[in-house]
Order: C-alpha cells, then structure tokens, then sequence
C-alpha cells in the first residue's frame, strides 16, 4: 500500500503556522497494535507518572529516550515519522524521546500553556531545531481533552517558563496577549491522525471531562547539528536508524527493551510515580 509522506506543502505550512496535521498517517491495523501495547504492556503502568496541574488534577506520563523493539518504536523509526521530521527540520535528526499521555475518563488532569523549547533549552539545546510528532491512538476531542495550539506562535520565540502547579508553564501574560492575535487551534484527531508541530509552538491541553480515555503517543525529535552542549536526561546525538513504513505492522506488542524515565530523573517537573 502506499504511505503518505510530508509534501512541500506540508513543510511550508509547518513553517508558516507552526504545524500540520496528517489525517490518516497510521492504519486502524496500526492503531490497534499501540492499544494492545497500552492494554497488555505492564511496563507501561509500572513506569507511569502522574504530573500535577494547577487545578489539583493530574495528567498521566510514560517516556523513554531510545526507541522501543515494538510497534511504538517502529513509528517513531518509521520513514512516515523520522522521515517526515527531517523533511521538515531539513536535515538529519535524532530520536529525542517518545511518550505516551493518558487522560484517564472523567478527570485526567490538563497541560498548561508552554513550549517543548522551554523545557528543553534547559537541556543544552542551543537551537529550536526540534519539533514534536503527536499521533492519536484514540480519538481526541474537545470533550476529552484534545490539545490546542497557538497558530503561529513558533514565531514570537522561546518564552519565560517557570512553575504552573507541578509543571513548567509558559509566562502567563506572555499567553494572554498572543491569544488575543493569535487563533487558538483545538487539535481534534480521528484515531491514527499525527500531527507535527514545532518546538517553540505553544501548546496545551484541557482536562479529560467525558466517559472515554484519551491516549497519545508522541515521538520527539531534534536536529543532529542541534546536539545538546551538555548531558542531561534526554539524550545526545544518537545516530538514528530508520525503518521501512511496512515495519510499523509487523512489530511485536510488548517491549523488550523500554528505557524509561523514573522519578527525578528529570528536573523540570513535579513528578510523583503511580501503580
């Protein structure tokens, strides 16, 4: 069957707004191997953490560094991903991170307004040379969450972060003004919709108010001239093998090897560890 790729046009909207979306990028086939992974992983859970936000809910975090030997580590290799990355950083890059963020039904917590940049320039990051691949493994709606984006925001820059509850949040009143030129985008995506955004857009999400999950995997990325100047708890240049699209469905469901990030491993948010 033939994959989609990123288009020129995709890389000039990219960089004029900040994102694009691709609806369709990932199969049900597809999709229905990363729900099996969720449901039947017990890595998964062991290795969750729950990050507050400044409403008193929290929202529920699993990341590693290096890509798995599964089919989550088969779309963050995948010609479509890594490919479609580089396409649009125009250059080589490496895999920075994966996660998966879970709104569990009925209360999972939000994500305040901030830039992956302002995590990250912490890091040693000296360029926004990064971006960011969010791919729905259910749909996300405004109802349960879904995120929103500020359209054109990448272009002001990195913004002041410090602390929103027990996370890393944007300047407030930095995001109060851009919301009143800019259009806030809600992200809604049909499950196996991806959607790559920049690493100085700002974004967030709101809490999980309905009866269904909302759970996304997203797969990070930064540019291999963009190597972090100092070692911190994301990796360095790791050079990046990347694999046919067709490896996406014939991946294994359980990791055999998934080097999570534990608690207080990394600096910039309050993390508690969950059963």
């Amino acid at each position: 069957m033939p994959f989609d790729r990123i288009t020129d046009e995709d890389h000039r909207a990219f960089w004029e707004d900040g994102y694009v979306f691709k609806r369709g990028f990932f199969s049900p086939q597809e999709v229905a191997l990363g729900e099996e992974t969720i449901r039947t992983d017990p890595s998964i859970r062991q290795h969750v953490l729950a990050i507050n936000d400044n409403a008193g809910g929290s929202t529920e975090l699993a990341l590693w560094n290096h890509p798995s030997e599964d089919v989550f580590g088969a779309i963050a290799r995948s010609e479509r991903v890594a490919g479609g990355a580089e396409r649009l950083l125009d250059g080589e890059v490496y895999h920075y991170h994966s996660k998966l963020t879970t709104k569990r039904p009925g209360g999972g917590g939000r994500w305040e307004w901030h830039q992956d940049y302002g995590y990250w320039y912490q890091n040693g990051c000296l360029f926004p040379d990064m971006l960011s691949v969010a791919v729905a493994l259910d749909a996300a709606t405004r109802e349960n969450g879904c995120m929103q984006l500020l359209r054109r925001s990448h272009k002001m820059g990195r913004i002041e972060h410090g602390r929103s509850g027990g996370q890393t949040g944007a300047d407030p009143e930095r995001v109060e003004q851009a919301m009143k030129t800019m259009e806030v985008v809600d992200c809604e995506m049909a499950p196996g919709d991806a959607l790559f955004f920049h690493s100085n857009t700002l974004h967030c999400s709101a809490a999980n108010l309905s009866a269904k999950p909302r759970n996304l995997l997203i797969c990070c990325y930064n540019k291999a001239t963009n190597n972090p100047y100092k070692a911190h708890h994301h990796p360095q240049f790791t050079k990046l093998t990347r694999l046919a699209d067709e490896a996406v469905l014939q991946a294994g469901v359980t990791a055999t090897a998934r080097a999570y990030m534990d608690v207080g491993e990394d600096v910039t948010t309050d993390t508690r560890k969950t059963g």
